[in-house]
């Protein structure tokens, strides 16, 4: 979730907690990061989310934040242990980072040195430890401009994708950055706000109850969370930056024949 102010993500979370084990089989941890301005609360259980106390204690707990990253997991490489849940945080710039990725990367060994190092074993972690760590070697002294990071971005991005299914979310607390690799979906909520039904739980919000005409709120997911708006489904390849909840940049990145072939025959949801 990207926005315009500090925003409460409890209605979203009720039924995006329900995919982890009750609605789908994502059983192999669940964890969820809100960002308060450079710093960031992190909560990751490696429970399933559905019966998780950590996700059952979030959705009484509305912690407001601008920028919000959930993830229910599937292990495909890593054991299901604490230090593989996403999303994970780690330092750049003087900010924290969180990313959060699904799908499966083959062969993906990068060489990485002592300033970036997974703490547990997933593909994910060592993805997320490459980029920051080319980040920093591009950019050494300071973080540049979001355009030209966007831009840096999607060279790391399309490297890393030829390696297999990288659909992910990524954020310094400043923005928002999504890559669609086989699926993901994103709508912008802003005034006038109306209901919103989940599909996962019968719960049903009217937005327009609980906000101002100066809010906006984007929500992106692997799946759209509601089945009574209009939900925008990214292409393979599109990797796009959302600031104030606007979609603000997007780019195509090059996705080898060979792997989107491969992507298309996943069936990953996260």
């Amino acid at each position: 979730m990207n926005c315009t102010q500090p925003t409460d993500i409890t209605f979203s979370l009720k039924g995006f907690a329900a995919r982890g084990g009750l609605t789908h089989h994502h059983v192999d941890g669940f964890g969820i990061a809100f960002f308060e301005d450079k710093a960031c609360r992190l909560f990751i259980d490696n429970q399933p989310a559905y019966r998780s106390p950590v996700a059952e204690m979030l959705k009484h707990y509305p912690i407001q934040s601008k920028n919000v990253i959930a993830h229910i997991r599937k292990a495909s490489q890593g054991a299901m242990r604490l230090q593989n849940c996403h999303p994970f945080m780690r330092e750049l710039w003087g900010r924290h980072w969180i990313f959060a990725h699904n799908g499966e990367l083959k062969n993906f060994r990068p060489s990485l040195n002592g300033d970036y190092q997974p703490v547990g074993d997933t593909d994910s972690e060592r993805a997320f430890c490459h980029m920051m760590q080319m980040l920093r070697k591009r950019f050494p002294q300071s973080q540049p401009l979001l355009p030209l990071l966007f831009d840096e971005l999607a060279d790391i991005t399309e490297e890393i994708a030829s390696y297999g299914v990288y659909n992910f979310l990524m954020s310094n607390g400043q923005a928002l950055f999504a890559f669609c690799s086989t699926n993901l979906y994103y709508l912008v909520r802003q005034w006038p706000f109306s209901v919103a039904h989940l599909i996962d739980t019968d719960v049903a919000i009217d937005f327009s109850d609980v906000t101002t005409p100066d809010d906006r709120v984007a929500v992106i997911a692997t799946a759209p969370l509601t089945d009574n708006e209009s939900w925008i489904q990214l292409s393979p390849g599109d990797l796009m930056m959302f600031e104030q909840g606007c979609l603000m940049q997007s780019v195509k990145v090059t996705i080898e024949e060979a792997v989107q072939e491969a992507n298309a025959k996943e069936t990953v949801c996260v």
